[in-house]
């Protein structure tokens, strides 16, 4: 590839395989052989002498006539190439410089040791810049002047061992002796040849040049190399020499002779005999002219009349066939070339008939076999040029093709075959045809998906420079799930850049693998006309031409119909690779692409293969050349890894858009799977099933690493806004589930290709059900996906809220419709304080509750009927967690109150206050109205936040109470009989007071106070107590009746609500 690019570069004298520009020196080039040439000096003039004067003007003016009469047209690069007639160069490769010099200095040439092909090439690998410094590279170069061998030997044989270079030496000795012996051989054996050849040449010139003129002094003459030199450029220059003494001295004699002397002024030997001549012409054109011209116009007049009469048709069809042409009128194109052809076999018949039997042509045939031939070959120019642009016009056909959809215009080829083949053709129209095509759908797959590579990468990485959106930002994409319009929701997935970038690559995909309007239905069509042509179908249509001749194109040879099914394989193995480097490699790095689009006159290339209607004038794409948008810094992402991931997107939008891309694959390699070719090929058909496998692995592992880290975010969908239907829990649950649902769906989606179109029976299976590696990573991410849920939960619950950065204030959550600062127990609005930490453990505890029972089982039902996997592990698992973190947050409630309640009984207790001072207590303790009201409280708080935890909470605070009631009581040794009456009034109160939440612990508790009262005190109090009850049951009853207001809300409901 070196030996050809220096070939190249040599070849056409330019420095780079790509120029930009004409180069400038080339408007300084020397004349060529067609250009007049210039003037000579006038050093070289005054030094010359006179005859060589007088022949170089002569010699100039033929010249000058001869090229002007065979000048050629010439290619407009021509002045770039270098030919073997050449003569401003004997070096090829050597250049001319600005100022006229001539520099035989190759741009390069081989090692003169005979180690490498080309200099310059070693020099570059070795980082030097030999292209840009012309200097420097002549300094290695041997043709130049400024050869430096120690340089030379230190940069290009730097590592070339002394046994290499002692034979390089041997090599670069034998060259020189080549050399020197045969130009050596060469002169010595022919100088002597020249030097006679040339004397002799110069004197019959100078002796015709001089017939007639007056004879010239003697002068020694001696011949040179130098002078022979002199003689010859001036004969071949201009003859606008400057005049010499000589010359002007000259007189000649006016006589005869010199009439027939070769110069200009006799007219080169013609003066003498040309004024008679003119007489003599002068004379008889007055004379006969006039009659013998009437008579010869009469004459050919009539014979004019008459052999257009007589060949009326014959003339006219030239004509119709140029009209029918223009008019694009292939039917009488056709009609009007037989009819001509008819003619042309009747006058070759004629001919044929006669030359046989020796018989003499009668003028009539012969005039009709002139014109006939004359005719003929007309018809003929005019339809060679007319195959000429059909050929042209079905080579081009490519385009037009594909973006028309009139069916007219989609069968031109058929039309442009047909008038082939009804003209005759030496090629088969129906083999250049389909080979055309095959090379236009490969271009177009190549340059579109490389165009649209560069043009994803460029707004990925617009996208990735970009500030990652914040964790409140992504709740309102993570939100959009639970929006009831469909429209909204899609348009809501996530930020603005990311679909614009999503619906970027949807586009490219479609472009390539669409079956409407991509590049895959345009390769489907060619294989069915394809498949068509081999089997003969389309041919029952086509014309078999002028006596058949036209039949053997409609038929395709067997290596003809070989090479049409490699071609259809390999288009579609085109396609699998683009598709396959896209999802499996890394982004790209170069994507200068973007800035060198190809021409968009290129007829090879049409501009819809080059360009996706997307980058039309599109501002996205408009950068400074000088400025190219910079890679996409690397921060460790997931998503780095991806090209086909947009920087930053949720699970969301890579669910929805991955699920549309592997859907328009699947319908894509399953119609390429019913390709002949490719059903029977084998490996093809296994590399489309591997394709869609290792596509759905990696577009899983992507949603999979979005989707842990949309797990982490999940936590800021907690608003703590009560939901519409349970007001007991927040809107989060519903968020969570239908974000968890979507995603769930949507990885179903990519895992089993189900939304793609495969409708035709008989397809090939390449659509493989995921393997149990893949479902065992969706199955562990999605359990990952509700432990970081419950954590973001807890988190919640549990972290103290800063008023300065509350992060749930309407100020920094555009989400949140409430105020803060209202009061804890007003159930009138939708929404709570969430700085009332309290509050926020109370509907988490819900919440937890709700997942636990309803929504988590359901998105485990829902995983196992998409996935068709049994969770039971997990689902245990699950639970236990959940039931861990219910426990925790419960005891994170409850133990500040039951730590209350304990120090309230106990200094109650222990107060000396508390041992009554009458025989006959009539009161309880005050205490015990204290932990009542913080009861009160309590159940306020939780009835009216979340009202299935009053049961569940109350009872275990009762349980706590009891416990504490009896902790104090064990801290008396002895209990009088007021004393153990008093306690029995208060133990009893409460007990009766909170009788709704008793639970088995409480009464167990209970019976230990009683136990332990009656281990503190004798047998006489124990009696006396008896005898007491009937009074102590009347107290209870005053005082519970009292207390039925303050108390009201413990009273037992007609639906009873347990734990």
């Amino acid at each position: 590839m070196a030996d050809q690019t220096r070939l190249i570069l040599n070849h056409y004298n330019i420095t780079s395989p790509y120029p930009t520009e004409w180069p400038a020196e080339k408007d300084e080039s020397d004349v060529s052989e067609d250009e007049e040439p210039p003037k000579a000096l006038p050093g070289l003039r005054a030094a010359s002498q006179p005859r060589a004067a007088s022949h170089s003007r002569a010699a100039s003016h033929s010249q000058a006539a001869s090229q002007s009469n065979i000048r050629r047209s010439r290619s407009r690069y021509s002045v770039l190439e270098r030919s073997g007639t050449d003569r401003r160069s004997l070096v090829p490769g050597s250049e001319k410089t600005r100022d006229g010099v001539e520099n035989l200095v190759q741009r390069d040439e081989a090692d003169p040791l005979g180690g490498t092909d080309s200099v310059v090439r070693v020099l570059k690998h070795k980082g030097l810049p030999v292209e840009e410094d012309q200097r420097l590279r002549n300094r290695f170069l041997l043709s130049s002047t400024t050869f430096a061998p120690s340089l030379f030997l230190s940069q290009v044989h730097s590592d070339t061992p002394t046994i290499a270079l002692l034979q390089g030496l041997e090599y670069l000795s034998h060259s020189i002796d080549q050399k020197s012996a045969s130009l050596k051989v060469l002169v010595e054996s022919n100088f002597e040849r020249f030097v006679r050849a040339k004397s002799t040449i110069d004197d019959v010139y100078t002796e015709m040049r001089n017939q007639g003129a007056e004879p010239e002094p003697d002068k020694s003459r001696t011949h040179s190399r130098h002078a022979s030199r002199t003689s010859v450029h001036l004969r071949n220059g201009s003859g606008q020499g400057l005049p010499t003494p000589r010359r002007a001295s000259y007189k000649p004699a006016v006589n005869d002779k010199k009439k027939y002397a070769l110069t200009k002024e006799s007219e080169y030997g013609v003066q003498g005999i040309k004024v008679p001549l003119i007489e003599v012409s002068v004379k008889a054109e007055e004379l006969w002219g006039p009659a013998l011209g009437g008579r010869d116009k009469e004459n050919s007049l009539r014979m004019v009349l008459e052999s257009v009469e007589t060949h009326q048709g014959l003339l006219q069809l030239n004509t119709e066939i140029s009209d029918a042409i223009k008019r694009k009128d292939y039917d009488n194109l056709v009609k009007e070339y037989t009819r001509a052809r008819r003619y042309a076999d009747e006058a070759r018949s004629t001919a044929d008939r006669a030359l046989h039997s020796s018989a003499q042509l009668t003028e009539p045939q012969i005039h009709q076999i002139v014109m006939t031939g004359r005719m003929w070959l007309e018809v003929e120019e005019q339809i060679d040029g007319f195959k000429r642009d059909v050929w042209r016009n079905l080579t081009s056909v490519q385009a037009n093709l594909a973006m028309s959809t009139d069916r007219s215009h989609r069968d031109d080829h058929v039309a442009l075959i047909s008038v082939l083949l009804e003209l005759g053709v030496e090629d088969n129209p129906i083999w250049v045809w389909l080979l055309s095509r095959y090379d236009y759908l490969k271009n177009k797959i190549n340059s579109t998906f490389e165009r649209s590579r560069v043009e994803i990468e460029v707004v990925r990485r617009r996208v990735a420079l970009a500030d990652k959106p914040s964790l409140f930002a992504s709740a309102i994409h993570l939100k959009s799930p639970a929006r009831p319009n469909p429209i909204d929701r899609l348009k809501h997935l996530d930020t603005g850049p990311v679909l614009e970038l999503w619906d970027l690559i949807v586009h490219a995909m479609n472009n390539l693998l669409s079956l409407q309007g991509g590049v895959l239905g345009e390769v489907l069509d060619f294989w069915g006309k394809a498949q068509s042509f081999i089997d003969g179908k389309a041919q029952r249509a086509l014309p078999t031409g002028i006596d058949g001749s036209s039949r053997k194109h409609h038929r395709l040879s067997v290596d003809g119909v070989r090479d049409l099914q490699s071609g259809a394989v390999e288009l579609v193995e085109i396609l699998r690779e683009h598709i396959f480097s896209f999802f499996a490699d890394p982004p790209i790095e170069d994507i200068s692409l973007l800035f060198s689009p190809l021409p968009a006159d290129d007829p090879k290339t049409p501009r819809s293969a080059t360009l996706s209607p997307l980058s039309k004038l599109d501002h996205r794409f408009q950068h400074d050349l000088l400025s190219p948008p910079p890679p996409s810094p690397k921060k460790g992402e997931a998503w780095e890894e991806f090209a086909f991931w947009p920087p930053y997107a949720n699970s969301l939008s890579g669910v929805h858009y991955l699920g549309k891309l592997l859907a328009l694959l699947g319908t894509a390699a399953s119609e390429m799977a019913l390709v002949r070719p490719v059903a029977t090929g084998g490996s093809t058909l296994e590399k489309l099933k591997t394709l869609l496998s290792d596509v759905r692995e990696r577009s899983a592992r992507a949603i999979c690493a979005s989707w842990s880290t949309d797990a982490e975010t999940c936590k800021v969908l907690e608003d703590w806004t009560r939901d519409v239907e349970s007001r007991e829990i927040t809107r989060m649950l519903s968020l969570f589930a239908a974000f968890e649902t979507f995603v769930l769906s949507g990885t179903q989606k990519i895992l089993y290709v189900s939304e793609a179109a495969v409708t035709k029976r008989g397809s090939a299976d390449v659509i493989t059900p995921p393997p149990n590696k893949l479902l065992q990573m969706v199955r562990s991410q999605f359990v990952t996906s509700l432990y970081k849920t419950l954590s973001g939960m807890v988190e919640n619950a549990e972290r103290p809220v800063n008023f300065d950065q509350n992060p749930w204030t309407p100020e920094r959550d555009s989400i949140a419709g409430y105020k803060v600062g209202r009061s804890s127990f007003d159930t009138s609005r939708d929404t709570i304080d969430a700085s009332n930490r309290d509050l926020r453990m109370l509907l988490t505890l819900s919440n937890l509750k709700a997942l636990r029972t309803t929504i988590v089982p359901q998105l485990i039902s829902q995983f196992e009927t998409d996935f068709s996997v049994k969770l039971t592990e997990e689902s245990k698992t699950i639970h236990d967690v959940l039931s861990q973190i219910d426990t925790r947050l419960f005891q994170s409630y409850t133990l500040p109150l039951s730590e209350t309640l304990s120090n309230l009984v106990r200094a109650g207790i222990s107060s000396p206050a508390w041992i009554p001072t009458t025989a006959r207590p009539t009161e309880v303790r005050p205490y015990v109205y204290e932990a009542l009201l913080l009861l009160v409280s309590v159940h306020t708080e939780v009835s009216s936040t979340a009202e299935p935890l009053t049961v569940p909470i109350l009872s275990h605070l009762l349980e706590q109470l009891s416990t504490a009631l009896l902790e104090a009581f064990r801290t008396r040794s002895r209990y009088s009989l007021p004393a153990l009456m008093q306690a029995t009034l208060d133990v009893e109160f409460v007990a009766q007071t909170l009788s709704q939440y008793t639970t088995d612990a409480a009464s167990k508790t209970q019976s230990q106070i009683y136990v332990e009262l009656d281990r503190g005190t004798d047998n006489t109090a124990r009696l006396k107590l008896q005898g007491e009850l009937p009074e102590m049951r009347a107290t209870l009853k005053r005082l519970r009746e009292g207390t039925r207001n303050e108390f009201a809300c413990f009273k037992r409901p007609k639906a009873s609500a347990g734990r």
